[in-house]
């Protein structure tokens, strides 16, 4: 019986509108059809075979485990993967890949290939609709096996025999040296005509020449291209090409710790995370995902930036409720499996400095003017201007009470500094002065009342004494030089009292002081720990090389480097006692730092040889 792998066992691949997740024994464990945020066809990831999954791979033993793959990897820079098993009778090889839609139905093709000898294979396909809820009607259709539920049908297309045996469709066969047997799933709503006929090695053509032509524009060629490129790929995988929209993650309710409640679905466009990719994008070269992604904002957000949401569906779609799928167990009974996010009414005051922070670098590297988009950071400051002193929920989306949280402020300080340099460029006009005195404001008041003069450091909130990885970006932003010693004071402080044995960076302590009663309580209102957090581990190397550091920046660098997969990938937290990547995978967070931390040491000189 197949159970669901480690995280890191996983390889994506996607067609920029939706992605699979597939393992190293060759299942595919998790699909959503068609869009990213749709229901899961395969959800064995959260589950058992029992919730669908699509398994091929050399024929083993019935009830043994199947047998992982020797090696993988994806062709060149692309985003088709490839996956080889030495077995006792020969070595074959699968070709995994979800062709960029344009007319077609969505796909996913797996072209099975005989390497040396005579290889027995075998194909399990089982199917179950609503996140594997539904077991849906399957039969022929001619030459064709159609799988259909309530709006929804696949076709499985193929030039194998197969048969159906206990609720999934099976194919055997027999693949010698040169041999090629496909497979293809289509995805097409049941009340339309079937899909066309695919053409898998056509497919396989046409997608491998568009992700080389897509890197082709990568304007990065220093030391780290080769992480820099992947974790690049991903992010485009990620976005969701009819509307620009960037998911933070493919998945739902992957957890922050094995077995615990800190399970989100992150199937979303956070405007965080999106401003955060698009920055990444546009310092190397991508400026047509940074337009995209700028008109899906402006359409998100229209008119009404007074009811901005943290977050939005990938076509710019406001209500994301939270519910519950409570017939799934969970990833190792990681319990409860969340669809939608009631984070979306979370006030995070820190995403209008990530947004306008956002405009401000697509104006800076000469992204074509666009008068609404000026409009809208104008319209953006008018609200923080009336609502900067609020307390919030913070960047980390704590579900506890409200605070004054330091990055917040920090944040809305960028909000209004960046629209002040643009008033004073000449492109708009707006109230220059009162803008000024209100970004000397925030700075003198986060100064103040979010700064420990004991401990030479800033904190997690106004008057606390945790601490809050977040404060990393304090100079990554300008609200403080490098070499200002608050500055340095924050960056050692992190250091002693929020990195793992292992040196990575934890996003804060889930454990605060004790309360009323003496008992400790969660900062953020959930049960459990979580691993450390990626994101703020580049984080920290960007500002260790910033103040100098830069033979530490880089040694921390490399270790991260070092925890992606064997196909370049991270989720969003390293569980340092498990040694293992936790959290929704792969993770846009973690990739975007990555990025920014190898584009600031190399513009150092801070990398090995």
């Amino acid at each position: 019986m197949h159970v669901a792998g480690r995280i890191e066992d996983y390889a994506l691949i996607g067609d920029m509108q939706t992605a699979a997740l597939v393992g190293r024994d060759g299942t595919v464990d998790w699909l959503c059809l068609p869009r990213f945020d749709s229901h899961a066809v395969f959800a064995g990831l959260l589950g058992t075979e029992e919730h669908g999954f699509w398994r091929v791979g050399p024929a083993h033993p019935a009830g043994g485990d199947p047998p992982p793959a020797d090696r993988r990897r994806y062709r060149g820079d692309s985003l088709v993967l490839e996956s080889e098993w030495d077995t006792p009778r020969g070595t074959v090889r699968i070709i995994d890949f979800m062709p960029p839609r344009e007319n077609h139905a969505p796909q996913l093709v797996r072209i099975v290939e005989g390497v040396s000898g005579r290889v027995r294979m075998r194909s399990a396909l089982r199917m179950r609709f609503s996140y594997g809820w539904v077991v849906p009607w399957v039969h022929k259709a001619g030459n064709r096996t159609v799988a259909v539920a309530g709006p929804d049908s696949v076709w499985l297309d193929t030039e194998a025999d197969t048969y159906g045996k206990d609720l999934t469709t099976y194919s055997d066969f027999t693949v010698g040296p040169g041999d090629r047997m496909a497979f293809t799933i289509s995805w097409e709503a049941s009340h339309r005509e079937a899909p066309e006929l695919p053409e898998p090695e056509e497919a396989l053509r046409t997608t491998e020449d568009f992700w080389r032509d897509w890197v082709e524009t990568c304007t990065y060629h220093g030391p780290y291209r080769e992480a820099v490129v992947r974790s690049l790929i991903t992010l485009k995988a990620l976005t969701y090409a009819p509307t620009g929209g960037i998911v933070a993650a493919p998945t739902t309710s992957l957890p922050e710790e094995i077995g615990g409640e800190r399970n989100w679905d992150y199937r979303f466009t956070w405007l965080r995370d999106a401003a955060i990719t698009l920055s990444s994008l546009l310092r190397t070269g991508y400026r047509e995902e940074a337009r995209a992604w700028r008109e899906w904002l402006l359409r998100a957000v229209a008119g009404d930036p007074e009811n901005l949401q943290i977050m939005y569906g990938i076509a710019g779609e406001r209500e994301l409720s939270e519910a519950e799928l409570t017939w799934l167990p969970g990833y190792e009974g990681s319990k409860p499996v969340r669809v939608g996010n009631g984070a979306a009414g979370q006030l995070q005051l820190d995403v209008y400095g990530e947004m306008v922070e956002a405009l401000h670098l697509g104006h800076m590297t000469g992204l074509a003017r666009n008068d609404y988009a000026q409009l809208l950071q104008l319209k953006l400051i008018g609200y923080l201007e009336n609502h900067w002193e609020e307390k919030d929920e913070g960047i980390w989306e704590v579900r506890g009470p409200r605070r004054h949280f330091v990055h917040s402020k920090v944040m809305a300080w960028v909000a209004v500094d960046r629209t002040v340099k643009l008033i004073e460029s000449g492109d708009v006009d707006g109230p220059l002065e009162r803008w000024r005195n209100l970004r000397d404001e925030i700075h003198r008041q986060v100064c103040e009342k979010g700064y420990d003069k004991e401990r030479n450091t800033f904190t997690q909130s106004y008057g606390s004494k945790e601490l809050d990885a977040s404060l990393l970006l304090i100079p990554q932003m300008g609200f403080l030089p490098p070499d200002d010693k608050r500055v340095i004071g924050t960056i050692e402080a992190i250091q002693r009292e929020l990195t793992t044995e292992d040196g990575f960076v934890l996003r804060y302590p889930t454990s605060s002081e004790a309360g009323a009663d003496g008992a400790a309580e969660n900062v953020d209102g959930l049960a459990g720990e979580e691993g450390a957090f990626l994101a703020c581990s580049f984080w920290l190397a960007d500002d260790l090389a910033m103040i100098g550091r830069v033979d530490e920046a880089r040694k921390l660098f490399e270790k991260l480097l070092a925890l992606r997969n064997d196909v370049g990938l991270l989720a969003e937290e390293w569980d340092s006692a498990r040694q293992r990547q936790v959290g929704n995978f792969p993770q846009a967070f973690s990739h975007v730092p990555l990025i920014d931390t190898a584009l600031r040491l190399t513009a150092s000189g801070a990398y090995g040889v």
